[in-house]
């Protein structure tokens, strides 16, 4: 009976063990229900029953992510579907449109510099 009690003793040791390094080596973001630090705190004092709920409840989730690969900090953009912003020099549409606004704002600046010479009128 002792050995049996000893063999346990020797398991919840190395499960209690094994808990303080997973959760001290797991990233803060990465762990789930609690933060990081309680964790470490019921794992810590509840050595049995802290460690199971450590590996069933808050320990990292060991599947692989969906989208491997770099990641953008605003995941909306990362949508599928969703337009890229591109370049303006390579929309031609785009640079049409500036040089037409352009060109109408200096055919409007020509106009009021020929009306305010016009108003001033002719000077002897």
């Amino acid at each position: 009976m002792l050995k049996v009690e000893g063999l346990l003793g020797l398991i919840v040791l190395a499960l209690w063990i094994f808990s303080i390094i997973d959760v001290a080596g797991s990233r803060e973001q990465d762990v789930r229900a609690l933060p990081k630090i309680a964790w470490l705190f019921i794992v810590l004092i509840f050595p049995f029953v802290g460690s199971l709920a450590w590996l069933i409840a808050g320990r990292p989730d060991p599947r692989p992510r969906a989208a491997p690969g770099p990641t953008s900090p605003f995941p909306e953009y990362d949508r599928p579907g969703r337009m890229r912003a591109s370049s303006p020099d390579d929309d031609e549409a785009f640079l049409r449109q500036v040089r037409e606004r352009a060109e109408e704002q200096r055919r409007r600046y020509r106009q009021q510099q020929d009306g305010a010479t016009e108003a001033d009128g002719p000077e002897s």
